[in-house]
C-alpha cells in the first residue's frame, strides 16, 4: 500500500489561487513573496485579483499553477509521498515534492518552459483538441493518416479521452475524420499552441539549455514520468526525460496504470482543481483519491 502524491498541469488555473494559503500562512506568505522577487513581477497580484484572461498567458498560467502546488506541498507538515507524477508542467511540481530540485531552480526552469513555449506558439499558429469516445490506437491511426499538416496524440489522459496536437489544418482535418470515423466528441480547445508535439521543438532546444545548467539531486522516491510512464531516480535521466516532455505524449493514462502496478492505493492531486483525481478514477476505479488545495 503506497501513497502518491500528483500535481496537476495547465488548465488547473483559477482567479483567486493561493490567496487563502497566502493569508493563513506565515512560511506560504514568505515563499510567495520571494517568487514575486525571482519572477521580478508581482504575479500573486495576478494569482490573486487578476482576471481568467491574464491567468490564461502560458507565461502566468505555468508559474502560478506551480507555485501555488508547490507552495501548498511544502506548507502541509508530514507529507511523505512513496512515489510522484505531474501531468505537464505538474512533472516540475513533483520534482520538488520528491526533493530532485530546489523551489527556486524549480521556479527558474517553469518560468523559462513558459517564454520558450510561448514563443514556438508565436513562429507557428498551432492548436489542440480532445476527442471522446475512441479508442488510443484508433486515434493514433487517423492522425497518422493525416496529410494535410502535423497532428499527433499529445495527452493520454484516461481511456476514451485523448488530445490532440498540431498544426491548425492538421487539428482541424483529423477532428472532421476522428468524428466521421465514430468519435463521440472531437472538440478544439482554447489553447495557445500545439504544446507536446514536434512544433514544440524550438522550446524543447531552449529548455535543454537552462535544464543543463540546474543542479538535479537524486530524489527521495521515484517520479513517473511523461515520456514513457516509468520510474526514474536517475538524474541525469530525469533531465533528458524532462526536456524531451516538451515534443512526447503526455503518457498519463500508462503513469497511473504503471503507479498502481508498482502498489499505489491511494492518490493525492496538490495543487488547484481535482482534474487528476477525477482521471485517477477512470484509470483505476479502486483507487482512494484525495486533494489538497
Amino acid at each position: 500500500m503506497k501513497h502518491a502524491f500528483v500535481f496537476p498541469g495547465q488548465g488547473s488555473q483559477f482567479p483567486g489561487m493561493g490567496k487563502n494559503l497566502y493569508e493563513q500562512n506565515e512560511t506560504a506568505k514568505k515563499l510567495f513573496e520571494h517568487a514575486n522577487a525571482l519572477l521580478g513581477f508581482r504575479i500573486t497580484d495576478i494569482m490573486f485579483s487578476g482576471t481568467e484572461e491574464e491567468l490564461k498567458q502560458t507565461k502566468v498560467t505555468q508559474p502560478a499553477i506551480f507555485l501555488h502546488s508547490v507552495i501548498q506541498f511544502l506548507t502541509t507538515p508530514d507529507l511523505k509521498p512513496d512515489m510522484v507524477a505531474g501531468h505537464s508542467l505538474g512533472e516540475f511540481s513533483a520534482l520538488i515534492a520528491n526533493k530532485a530540485l530546489s523551489f527556486e531552480d524549480g521556479l527558474l526552469l517553469v518560468s523559462k518552459r513558459a517564454a520558450a513555449m510561448q514563443r514556438a506558439c508565436e513562429l507557428n499558429p498551432s492548436t489542440m483538441a480532445a476527442v471522446l469516445g475512441m479508442e488510443d490506437s484508433k486515434v493514433e491511426e487517423i492522425c497518422a493518416g493525416v496529410t494535410e499538416g502535423i497532428v499527433v496524440a499529445a495527452n493520454y489522459n484516461c481511456p476514451g479521452q485523448l488530445v490532440i496536437s498540431g498544426s491548425i489544418e492538421g487539428v482541424t482535418v483529423a477532428c472532421e475524420k476522428l468524428k466521421a470515423a465514430g468519435a463521440k466528441r472531437a472538440l478544439m480547445l482554447p489553447v495557445g499552441g500545439a504544446f507536446h508535439s514536434p512544433l514544440m521543438e524550438p522550446a524543447r532546444q531552449e529548455l535543454e539549455a537552462a535544464i543543463a545548467n540546474t543542479k538535479f539531486n537524486t530524489p527521495t522516491c521515484p517520479v513517473y514520468q511523461n515520456v514513457d510512464a516509468q520510474p526514474y531516480t536517475d538524474p541525469v535521466k530525469i533531465k533528458q526525460n524532462l526536456i524531451n516532455q516538451l515534443t512526447a505524449p503526455v503518457r498519463w493514462t500508462q503513469t497511473v496504470q504503471n503507479m498502481v502496478a508498482d502498489g499505489a492505493t491511494r492518490f493525492t492531486e496538490v495543487g488547484p482543481g481535482s482534474v487528476l483525481q477525477g482521471l485517477v478514477k477512470k484509470i483505476h476505479r479502486e483507487a482512494t483519491t484525495d486533494g489538497i488545495n
